[in-house]
């Protein structure tokens, strides 16, 4: 019988697996009974990574990724913040990267990072913390969810923790997050399925066997006798340092860099044979509300140095899993809560968006920009938001999928629906990688429109869903959302009450997501 079968056909509802034979729990019973032992192993057999980078703040996604395809408008609607043409670095010809970015830059010519336009959700949320809620617990906007989207997974993985870890088979933490507590994203239905190494100093001292210095003072003598028992009492601490003590020597990263310092450290744990599916790491300060830039000269200043240091730190990481003989086994991807809006604002900075770029890298990346350049409006208004091409989660999905190897079955239980996969990772030992047609999907007649337009689509059959989004980036109907045979067919949008101005309909077809601008006009 298969461990969940077992799970789920053979203990009465209310019963906790801890207390299910004779009273003791699987730590108190031992790993000696084979049937205990395959209830602790892991769902798949897999040796992959997945490695999350969180820019904490809201990352501006237009002077990231340069949208060289509408350089005009994009000056027009960033006049004092936006970067000169010649020096932005080139990607496709239709797109390049902010100047800051060499790193960057120079894992896209190796193939080894993808670039994935305008990634959202319907109705955007711009409150820092409840957008940060949501990517990651990866609930709809309207909906709180206490669990992340990767403590679902663990617990997929591990249902039972953290009764009977450490184990025989999975000796090492689930997740690890440095940089912060432990975050939303590795919250499972019951328990966090992650633990937290505050700062890259406390991982130093951990290692090394050194703590900080207390006054000697009674207080200080009862403050280092709490960090002596609770040195004692962490579970993993040996083995953490055991996988540090196996690497001696490792690539060069730049400094000061936190990111870096984070990165450094986590290439150090995969290299030193800990089983940690799922790392993450964070650096902050991408709120730019007022002086994003140097006024002077804009491929400097406040965000320049922000994704320098980003560009940087990832370029170090990439390099060093290289020289460490761990670069097969990792996969990365960064988020931010949300982008920033169309427009500039007047202190030289941009204000809370919607919709923005995502980065995927590693040496199984599929290189490249996935999605159509982001359309800025010849003339952009202040509410004006970039609207999202593709849903994070369906982001997430793939990676659960194609380099987590998660069963098909289990992925929607995971991710609370069913979100479309994209060709985002080559699927070693998964499945295969989905391929995209380049061919234009979506359109409508008449363009502009006055109270009607019909929106005709491409389908090659199975899951298909047609939106509208106004100029802000919120979904504002859902035309049709169901399975079709493969063919072309049409759905009227009747926009009503709706004020003029463009708004943008979105083709989703399993892995096929495009958006197409639509304008409307007064009679």
């Amino acid at each position: 019988m298969k461990r969940r079968d077992f799970l789920q056909k053979t203990l009465p509802a209310g019963i906790l697996l801890p207390s299910f034979m004779n009273g003791f729990s699987f730590r108190a019973f031992g790993m000696d009974s084979p049937e205990l032992n395959s209830l602790l192993q892991p769902v798949t057999e897999t040796d992959h990574v997945l490695v999350i980078v969180q820019l904490n703040g809201g990352n501006d996604g237009l002077n990231t990724v340069i949208p060289l395809e509408y350089f005009s408008n994009y000056v027009n609607a960033r006049s004092n913040i936006y970067i000169p043409q010649e020096k932005v670095l080139p990607l496709n010809g239709k797109t390049g990267l902010h100047p800051a970015m060499t790193g960057m830059a120079d894992l896209y010519q190796q193939g080894q990072l993808k670039v994935v336009h305008s990634v959202g959700y319907p109705q955007p949320n711009f409150s820092h913390f409840r957008a940060t809620d949501i990517w990651m617990s990866a609930s709809d906007s309207s909906t709180i969810v206490n669990s992340g989207w990767a403590g679902r997974y663990l617990n997929y993985e591990y249902p039972n923790f953290p009764n009977g870890y450490p184990n025989s088979s999975m000796t090492d933490p689930l997740a690890i997050q440095i940089g912060s507590v432990t975050s939303l994203t590795f919250q499972g239905p019951a328990v966090s399925m992650g633990m937290s190494i505050s700062s890259a100093t406390n991982f130093y001292n951990l290692i090394n066997g050194i703590a900080d210095p207390v006054p000697n003072t009674p207080a200080g003598k009862e403050l280092a006798y709490i960090r002596s028992v609770s040195q004692q009492t962490q579970q993993y601490a040996t083995v953490i340092k055991n996988a540090a003590a196996k690497v001696t020597k490792q690539g060069a990263y730049p400094t000061p860099n936190p990111l870096a310092d984070q990165l450094k450290i986590v290439a150090r744990l995969i290299a030193g044979g800990l089983k940690t599916r799922v790392y993450m790491v964070s650096y902050g300060g991408f709120d730019t509300h007022a002086v994003q830039v140097n006024s002077t000269e804009t491929t400097t200043g406040v965000h320049a140095n922000l994704l320098g240091n980003v560009s940087k730190a990832i370029k170090a990481f990439q390099d060093d899993l290289r020289m460490l003989g761990a670069d097969e086994r990792v996969v990365g991807m960064t988020f931010s809560e949300f982008g920033r809006r169309v427009k500039s604002n007047a202190s030289t900075g941009t204000d809370h968006g919607a919709a923005a770029p995502l980065f995927l890298f590693g040496k199984n990346v599929m290189g490249g920009v996935l999605g159509d350049t982001p359309r800025v409006p010849v003339t952009a208004a202040v509410g004006d938001n970039v609207p999202f091409q593709y849903d994070f989660r369906s982001v997430y999905a793939t990676l659960l999928s194609k380099w987590l190897c998660v069963d098909d079955k289990d992925l929607q239980q995971i991710m609370l629906k069913n979100y479309q996969q994209l060709p985002l990772v080559q699927s070693i030992g998964c499945k295969k990688p989905v391929d995209l047609s380049g061919e234009q999907l979506i359109s409508n007649y008449p363009n502009p429109f006055t109270t009607s337009t019909v929106i005709t689509f491409k389908t090659a059959g199975g899951h298909t869903l047609i939106q509208v989004m106004d100029a802000s980036g919120r979904v504002v109907a859902n035309l049709t959302d169901k399975d079709y045979p493969a063919g072309t067919y049409t759905v009227v949008f009747n926009s009503g009450i709706l004020p003029s101005g463009m708004y943008y309909a979105r083709l989703q077809n399993m892995a096929i997501q495009q958006v197409r601008p639509m304008l409307k006009v007064k009679p």
